[in-house]
């Protein structure tokens, strides 16, 4: 590797052992990046005559306001993305209810405020001018009072509206999702709800797409609930309609292998939704460049969508770009040189550049910390305070350690002091996390 090599402490790749998907990195808090001299083709450049690798390439919003997804439409373009899924999070009322979760927040049945129609509309015409497919989606049975219930015209009336105000702005894509929920978890009702909403949208515009999200939407569904609720869905939907799977679970490695094992049970087209580098809204961070996604995926699936950070969606960049280096041209895709590229995209200067350097050093990611468990509330800085306090006379490292802390919280401040607020907050409570532990555990 050359430019925006991507210099790890690995365990056993000294030795030749590992390539560059698979890399893991040191425990000892040594993870870092070497920055491009150079910028290069971004993403990087397919091989002539050869296609982009997944046809339908994006993004969606984690419970994002209009003005996150407006910030961040133009950068989608910039990286070559053609698609924007809103997060039915968004479609909750998030501005009244602190919580997402509260019974409340989620009033399907209800039109939405005007002045929140008129946000999105501006999303959906911003989306449209960048090149973007902007994707409607909603989620009525999650944390719901009401339960969508198929045999209820008037229930799918209620749910259709929605869908129907979107079209009506000349969207053509549409997401029923039914993942995480607890109510109604039927095949077939959820098959027959999904049905009667494409086939009203299908009747309006014969180009309208739908992608369904399954209750079960990880694995390779071999499960003995999750195949036959699979084997049901199979038979049940309309088989125009795509499915969303998330990979070998939830979170974490994607192969081939159980691509083709979960499209061969749901019957139906499959659209990648990769959980990375989103956060589920904890106070933490997944910085590093997208890993262990097999480069032949695409020969499998049709869309690719990464879900991202909640309220860090500036810093969110640096990830999201690696996924669309990885989306557009998955065979070519170097995470070491694309995570110094996807830096490179978010600042001209090279101080600039060394301080988002270290943040990704700080915050590399689930995908490559072996200590995360694949969990999205994983916080590297907090882990490594512990890490450091549980080893015997270890105040030297540890203090060495918050005062890394401490000068990063002060370059980012001096270099970006108009941006990352929320990033900096992330940055400023996990040092201040760090300060007290050591007080506390190691005094002078």
């Amino acid at each position: 590797m050359k430019l925006g090599t991507l210099i790890l402490l690995l365990l056993g790749l000294a030795a030749g052992g590992r390539s560059a998907d698979s890399f893991v990195p040191d425990r000892s808090g040594n993870f870092q990046v070497t920055l491009a001299t150079e910028a290069r083709a971004f993403p990087e450049p397919l091989a002539p005559g050869t296609a982009s690798g997944f046809k339908i390439r994006g993004t969606k919003g984690w419970a994002w306001t209009p003005e996150q997804y407006l910030a961040e439409i133009p950068h989608l373009a910039e990286y070559k993305l053609n698609f924007l899924m809103n997060c039915y999070l968004s479609m909750f009322d998030i501005e009244h209810y602190a919580k997402w979760n509260d019974p409340d927040a989620n009033r399907w049945w209800e039109d939405l405020p005007p002045a929140k129609k008129a946000a999105y509309e501006q999303v959906v015409r911003s989306a449209q001018a960048h090149g973007l497919e902007f994707c409607f989606s909603m989620n009525p049975n999650l944390f719901s009072r009401r339960t969508i219930n198929e045999e209820s015209a008037g229930s799918i009336e209620l749910l259709f509206k929605h869908y129907a105000w979107m079209q009506g702005l000349g969207v053509k894509w549409f997401n029923l999702s039914l993942d995480d929920a607890t109510n109604g978890v039927n095949a077939a009702t959820q098959a027959k709800v999904c049905n009667a909403l494409f086939h009203r949208l299908r009747a309006h515009d014969p180009a309208a797409q739908m992608i369904f999200c399954p209750t079960y939407y990880w694995g390779d569904g071999t499960r003995p609930k999750q195949q036959a609720y699979l084997e049901e869905l199979a038979a049940k939907l309309d088989p125009d309609v795509y499915v969303f799977w998330t990979g070998d679970a939830v979170v974490g490695k994607i192969t081939r292998r159980a691509a083709e094992k979960f499209r061969a049970l749901v019957g139906h087209r499959l659209f990648l939704w990769d959980n990375y580098p989103v956060n589920d809204g904890h106070p933490t961070m997944h910085l590093g460049p997208v890993t262990d996604r097999d480069p032949d995926l695409c020969e499998v699936i049709d869309g690719y969508m990464s879900n991202p950070l909640r309220e860090q969606n500036e810093i969110n960049r640096i990830p999201l770009a690696t996924c669309a280096d990885y989306a557009y041209n998955p065979h070519g895709y170097d995470p070491a040189r694309s995570i110094g590229q996807a830096i490179r995209l978010q600042a001209a200067k090279g101080s600039q550049q060394k301080v988002l350097a270290d943040l990704v050093a700080t915050y590399p990611g689930m995908l490559l910390e072996p200590a995360s468990g694949h969990k999205t509330a994983f916080n590297p800085v907090r882990s490594q305070v512990d890490r450091l306090l549980a080893q015997p006379q270890t105040r030297p490292a540890a203090a060495g350690y918050v005062e890394r802390l401490q000068h990063l919280a002060d370059a980012l401040n001096r270099e970006f002091p108009g941006r990352y607020a929320p990033e900096k907050k992330i940055l400023a409570d996990d040092l201040n996390y760090a300060e007290q532990k050591l007080a506390a555990n190691l005094p002078e």
